[in-house]
């Protein structure tokens, strides 16, 4: 009985350990950069170019003494195309104010066709505030290509989840 306990305890505390970031791969390295694209894309090559605002809500205020709750955002960024690969070469994170909280990625990124990458900004993340916001930069090698660019916020009150989702916009 003893050793039993003692090894659920054991397995406990190394699991515990583990980096459970869920911007991470199975492999364990970080999703944007296990996308990064070694090279340059020949700007020639390119059709299709667009600056995407899309909205977060890391708190909202839930009552009439302006209490707040914090909140878990989930950025996506989505290739709708099945033949064509979409580049993101900025995702930058501001604040209620205005000011750049954090830069995700120094290298363009690609996403193969159909493919999704997501970022989470972690509930007790209170960085952004009420009216924080990403900037993603989007191309591709046509202008075929129709991503979709959304947050899916997450949190709870009491014993009463609830979550909302809010679309990216171009604003080229």
């Amino acid at each position: 009985m003893r050793k039993s306990i003692l090894c659920g305890l054991i397995i406990l505390v190394l699991t515990a350990c583990l980096d459970k970031s869920p911007n991470k791969t199975e492999s364990g390295q970080d999703e944007l950069k296990s996308l990064e694209l070694e090279n340059p894309i020949d700007k020639e090559d390119i059709e299709y170019n667009d600056t995407m605002y899309v909205p977060i809500y890391s708190d909202i205020y839930f009552d009439e003494a302006n209490q707040k709750t914090l909140l878990s955002a989930t950025l996506s960024i989505r290739n709708t195309s099945y033949t064509d690969s979409l580049y993101v070469s900025k995702i930058d994170y501001f604040n209620t104010h205005g000011d750049l909280v954090k830069s995700y990625i120094d290298k363009t990124i690609s996403l193969m066709p159909m493919a999704t990458v997501n970022y989470v900004i972690e509930r007790e993340d209170e960085s952004g505030g009420a009216g924080a916001n990403f900037i993603v930069n989007l191309s591709a090698k046509t202008n075929r290509i129709k991503p979709i660019v959304q947050a899916v916020m997450i949190g709870q009150s009491g014993n009463k989840g609830f979550s909302f989702a809010t679309d990216g916009y171009s604003i080229k």
